[in-house]
């Protein structure tokens, strides 16, 4: 009840501000937030320093400090996804070559997008339906609190995407290719897998790491396309995305190609502007038990 209560008497109206408004108060939060509150620095300047040795003390706090100013602008554009009408939302975030996934659906194929927690993550999850000719599906971890999981599904599937989780993710897979659907199913595999156990052991930004492999297993399983992208902020609030292919025949790959050329394009992505990731995100909890590639 309370959730609810606080969704709808202060989040929500708040999202109904004006984008600049929305900006300066997390602007405000953004100073608050890094000189008094230290929102996870702990974690965030670890991460840092182990993913970039050579970096000296000065550049991490350098990095750190613009990740903190990243991070509230973030929350501002994560909350007003929760009004953002469609004109706006295709003003703002749009793909520069959709051609690379649509080909797929003339063929009546579905494809796997693999990307991360780069840049702004949630209006790819509300436009996805909209930004090919694909049925868009984003898959994700279920949040604890049910009650604000089902008021952001509300606000992410209005345009219509649908959001699916862990539990029911084999089942919507079997579904649409069983039915000849062409859906863009939309993975991002940056987080710490829940079972290390079944996890792809591999280095990434100079770490052991374990990687979610769910992507490939259902790549290989249909022998979808899988295509990497990333998105790339040109102004404050305006996004623009940019599709790569990683393999058009997983059946023709060895095991762990499309992880690990999914990790190389990612640190790619990473080193090229680092404050845009989710390095408040405890990534590396868990430790491989071998390196597969």
């Amino acid at each position: 009840m309370m959730m609810k209560l606080l969704f709808w008497l202060i989040l929500y109206p708040l999202s109904l501000l004006p984008m600049p408004v929305l900006y300066f108060i997390a602007w405000l939060f953004y100073l608050l937030n890094y000189y008094i509150i230290g929102y996870r620095r702990k974690v965030i300047v670890q991460n840092l320093e182990r993913s970039f040795p050579e970096k000296s003390h000065r550049e991490i706090k350098r990095l750190t400090r613009q990740y903190y100013h990243h991070l509230s602008q973030l929350a501002a554009e994560m909350l007003k996804m929760l009004t953002l009408s469609r004109r706006q939302l295709a003003k703002r975030y749009y793909c520069a070559n959709p051609e690379v996934v649509n080909k797929y659906f003339e063929q009546g194929k579905s494809v796997i997008l693999m990307s991360s927690h780069y840049n702004d993550w949630e209006w790819m999850v509300l436009s996805l339906d909209s930004q090919f000719k694909h049925h868009g599906i984003g898959v994700g971890k279920p949040n604890s609190n049910k009650d604000f999981e089902k008021l952001i599904n509300r606000a992410r599937t209005r345009y219509g995407t649908e959001v699916v989780f862990a539990d029911t993710v084999r089942e919507v897979f079997e579904h649409y290719e069983s039915q000849h659907i062409p859906v863009a199913y939309m993975m991002l595999s940056d987080q710490s897998p829940s079972n290390p156990h079944k996890s792809f052991g591999t280095m990434f930004l100079n770490q052991p790491s374990c990687m979610l492999y769910g992507a490939e297993h259902f790549a290989q399983k249909y022998n979808l396309p899988v295509v990497y992208y990333k998105v790339i902020k040109d102004r404050i609030g305006y996004y623009h995305l940019e599709m790569e292919l990683i393999t058009e025949n997983p059946l023709d790959t060895e095991y762990g190609y499309i992880t690990k050329r999914y990790v190389t394009l990612l640190e790619q992505t990473i080193r090229q502007n680092p404050p845009f990731w989710l390095w408040s995100h405890r990534r590396w909890k868990h430790t491989p038990d071998h390196i597969d590639g």
